[in-house]
């Protein structure tokens, strides 16, 4: 995937993903090709009223409202408040870094529009950090033609070293994605369909909690088979990879099981994900199915997986990954293949033509 970068250099990746929980920040050192070290991770979480003034901006995203730009007012205040969490996430951390990698928090995703929105300042992280800060990875991408998304595939494929091939990983954050490797290297990704969103939306809407925690409401309940046949014949489904999703998508998805108890909903939506998974349409299947971000943490979740897929699924911590801090990890790694000139996206990952570089550099004196 591109030649080395250099020497190897000292990176913290930020992650602030679909399921607006918090900020991730890890640690990594790699020259770009190899991952060399990984060290710390931290996670600084939103408070409730960020969380919902970060779910209103989004809602008016995803209706395109006439003058939601970027200067609007509400951007920008919701804009400062997220970064000093990113900020917090950092002086947290508190490792010496070369270059950070910020991603930002997706608010509107719309590939087929050639149109993806990620607020963030790396302006002013750089100044406040002294450090570089690697950012807008998915610009480049979508003007390409390129899905935007997923971005993990390049970091797992070096992260995965001697590990059995082919190999599935699944990420389930907001949305989930699926990175296949295969035995020449060669790497399939898409997103796969909801991750953990409908699931918190749903657990919110009834019991006032933002996620089912323990995967509790889902193994209480029983799953509506003639609701998950509707909710799997979305056409998105018959879309081969690669392939990407805005967080809303499947928002329909909660008016369909609106009618179920909180216990039977939450069952559905837990079939509903794993059902998706199942159904992304693979190159062949995988030794084994490896299991990153937050959904692993849910049992019913992991039991729904393993009953879908035809092969073994683990969480990621089987192979000594840090399941919480991959995603954080890769944009680390993602910033130091900017700084050299590496590509960050391929066709097989988001349909572009051909290997692609991407990210900008906001660099601490202004200069970029």
């Amino acid at each position: 995937m591109g030649g080395r970068a250099g020497k190897p250099l000292r990176a913290i990746g930020l992650m602030s993903g679909t399921s607006l929980d918090g900020v991730d920040a890890a640690w990594i050192e790699t020259d770009g090709v190899v991952v060399g070290a990984v060290g710390p991770s931290v996670t600084v979480p939103y408070s409730a009223g960020l969380r919902g003034r970060l779910r209103g901006v989004l809602d008016r995203a995803a209706g395109l409202v006439a003058g939601l730009v970027e200067g609007d007012a509400e951007i920008l205040a919701v804009t400062r408040e997220l970064m000093a969490v990113h900020l917090a996430a950092v002086r947290t951390l508190d490792r010496p870094a070369d270059v950070i990698g910020l991603h930002g928090q997706t608010i509107l995703h719309a590939p087929h529009l050639a149109r993806t929105w990620q607020i963030g300042d790396a302006g002013w992280l750089a100044g406040e950090t002294g450090v570089p800060v690697a950012f807008d990875f998915r610009s480049a991408d979508v003007a390409a033609g390129g899905q935007g998304a997923p971005w993990g595939p390049v970091f797992q494929a070096a992260w995965a070293g001697g590990l059995e091939r082919p190999l599935g990983v699944l990420n389930l954050g907001g949305v989930g994605n699926v990175t296949w490797i295969g035995a020449d290297g060669a790497l399939i990704a898409c997103d796969t369909g909801p991750g953990n969103a409908l699931l918190d939306d749903w657990a919110m809407a009834r019991t006032g909690r933002p996620r089912d925690e323990g995967g509790a409401l889902a193994l209480a309940g029983c799953v509506d088979r003639g609701v998950l046949a509707r909710l799997l014949a979305d056409p998105y489904f018959a879309v081969p990879a690669p392939k990407s999703l805005d967080r809303l998508h499947f928002a329909w998805a909660l008016e369909a099981i609106g009618h179920l108890s909180a216990e039977d909903g939450a069952a559905t939506l837990v079939a509903f994900t794993a059902g998706a998974v199942a159904a992304t349409a693979l190159p062949g299947r995988p030794a084994r199915l490896l299991v990153a971000g937050g959904g692993r943490h849910n049992p019913a979740v992991m039991v729904a997986l393993a009953a879908a897929m035809p092969c073994p699924v683990a969480p990621v911590e089987a192979v000594g990954w840090d399941g919480d801090a991959l995603e954080a990890q890769c944009f680390g790694f993602l910033a130091v293949r900017t700084l050299g000139g590496l590509p960050i996206s391929f066709p097989g990952t988001t349909g572009v033509p051909r290997p692609l570089g991407g990210g900008r550099i906001a660099k601490p004196g202004g200069a970029g």
